[in-house]
């Protein structure tokens, strides 16, 4: 039975390590040190590390790590990323046996040109996103084009509406609070927010988030229905002809909220 266990790092990164109680893998290790000491702890063997793009708060922590236990590093084949040894992209697979782990690639640019995502399927769905989709928001777009960002998303929404979105930052209650200036009436929004209120004062994190909860409550996801077209209007002052468009929108009001 495999585990997923949210490693802190920063002011608000999650590591993910997933393991069996005796072997792991690590995503997106940006600081080693708290990885080292929750694998000494717990009597975990590193096995691999999956990095889902660039940025130094995801990698920074892979070439520490390396030299504790050498083990395969996988990560975007179109990203310059020193430590990676197996550059992946688009359906390429990975088969960690001693867990068993098995994912699936998925290109999700935006984020970053090469940002990648890691799906499995069974026996219960779940994505590793890195910063593409967060709960109840998106991450920000510093290489990629606003219909990068878009198609990516809906890549990730049509999975199974089981599917457990791990992502790598605790930025749930900001996301809720911008979500509510947007869709002020939504119920389920609002409920979601009561619940995210109540994890974070137990110092518990919000994530993982389940994919169908999140076409329900997150506006990045929702750019073609109509509560959520005449908000991104009105903010605009103008008519927005698309969903793109509308999500475009949505985001740059999100840079400045």
């Amino acid at each position: 039975m495999l585990h997923i266990h949210p490693v802190p790092a920063f002011r608000d990164n999650y590591i993910w390590v997933i393991h069996n109680q005796s072997n792991a893998v690590v995503v997106d290790p940006g600081d080693a040190t708290p990885v080292i000491e929750f694998l000494t702890h717990n009597q975990l063997q590193l096995k691999a590390i999956l990095i889902t793009h660039h940025h130094s708060d995801h990698t920074g922590g892979v070439a520490q790590l390396c030299r504790w236990r050498e083990v395969p590093v996988y990560g975007p084949a179109t990203e310059t990323i020193a430590t990676v040894t197996h550059p992946l992209c688009e359906t390429g697979q990975i088969n960690i046996p001693e867990l068993p782990l098995y994912l699936t690639v998925l290109d999700i640019p935006g984020h970053t040109l090469g940002h990648i995502a890691y799906y499995r399927r069974e026996p219960f769905n779940m994505v590793f996103c890195g910063d593409t989709l967060f709960s109840c928001g998106c991450g920000r777009i510093f290489e990629g084009t606003p219909q990068q960002m878009y198609q990516s998303l809906q890549k990730l929404a049509q999975l199974p509406d089981d599917t457990l979105i791990y992502c790598t930052h605790e930025y749930t209650l900001g996301n809720v609070a911008f979500a509510r200036t947007i869709d002020p009436d939504n119920n389920d929004l609002m409920d979601f927010e009561r619940k995210a209120q109540q994890l974070r004062q137990q110092n518990t994190p919000t994530i993982p988030t389940a994919l169908k909860q999140e076409r329900a409550i997150n506006p990045f996801l929702r750019c073609e229905q109509s509560a959520i077209i005449a908000s991104a209007q009105q903010h605009a002052g103008k008519p927005l002809p698309d969903p793109i468009a509308v999500f475009t929108v949505l985001r740059e009001w999100k840079n400045r909220f």
